[in-house]
């Protein structure tokens, strides 16, 4: 009952476990560049990871670029600035929405699965028998989940770009009497190179976090299939939560 001694419980807890989350991912990263390297098990996490997970990206980007060009219409209307929206939408889908709403995606779609995937191995001892057989279960289970978010969450995003930005055209162009030609030529001339490279490699970063937080979960499952389950809500919680800190720090890095 002693306020002190729960919050240095708590504190140590979590030194604990952000240590061990830095171990795990050191030995995911090593894993990953360092052979042998498994191709069927990252060609099927390439196709799980980023084929399955385009619909639900594709939707919410399209819906969030309407919603926004709909958004900052009625707002620089204030200001008499609504011819401002077609650059405002591009700036505001490549370097924010885009990455992080389709991470967001994956972190619920994504991390769950590999957690549930990984912690039902785990309480089945599958993990075991792999290394039974002279498998390093990092080698085979986490290394091509991270590679496979690594390289499809940026792929990802740069579709969520495009779709973004034609959802806030469309809306543009048949709601609120753009001119085409005027709307596509202001978006052309406003964007430049960086706004979108800076918003790719947020979405690597996204990726790794997505990918970790899954495999961290799933492999410390413990306790049968409440175990996985909590293992699985974990994942996804503590995936949003990182991808929202690392999103902060990645555009104070940048703006600078």
């Amino acid at each position: 009952m002693n306020p002190i001694q729960a919050l240095g419980r708590s504190t140590l807890a979590l030194l604990r476990t952000a240590g061990a989350v830095a171990i795990f991912a050191g030995r995911g990263l090593v894993s990953a560049v360092m052979p042998p390297v498994f191709f069927g098990q990252t060609g099927r996490q390439l196709m799980a990871i980023g084929y399955l997970s385009l619909p639900v990206v594709g939707l919410t980007a399209v819906f969030t670029g309407a919603a926004l060009a709909l958004n900052i219409y009625t707002g620089g209307g204030r200001f008499n600035a609504e011819q401002i929206m077609p650059q405002i939408v591009a700036l505001g889908i490549t370097r924010e929405l885009g990455p992080v709403l389709a991470a967001l995606m994956l972190a619920g779609r994504v991390s769950a699965a590999i957690a549930a995937e990984i912690g039902a191995m785990r309480s089945t001892e599958q993990i075991d028998a792999l290394k039974t057989l002279s498998t390093d279960p990092f080698r085979y289970l986490v290394a091509p989940r991270l590679v496979a978010a690594i390289i499809t969450l940026p792929l990802l995003t740069l579709v969520a770009d495009i779709i973004g930005v034609a959802g806030g055209w469309l809306v543009a162009t048949q709601t609120l009497d753009f001119n085409t030609s005027t709307y596509i030529r202001n978006t052309w001339d406003f964007l430049q190179s960086w706004d979108v490279v800076s918003g790719l490699i947020k979405a690597a970063v996204f990726g790794f976090i997505v990918a970790l937080m899954g495999c961290y979960h799933g492999f410390n499952a413990s306790g049968g299939a409440r175990g996985v389950g909590r293992a699985a809500t974990h994942a996804v919680v503590s995936a949003a939560i990182l991808i929202f800190a690392a999103d902060y720090l990645l555009t104070s890095l940048f703006t600078r």
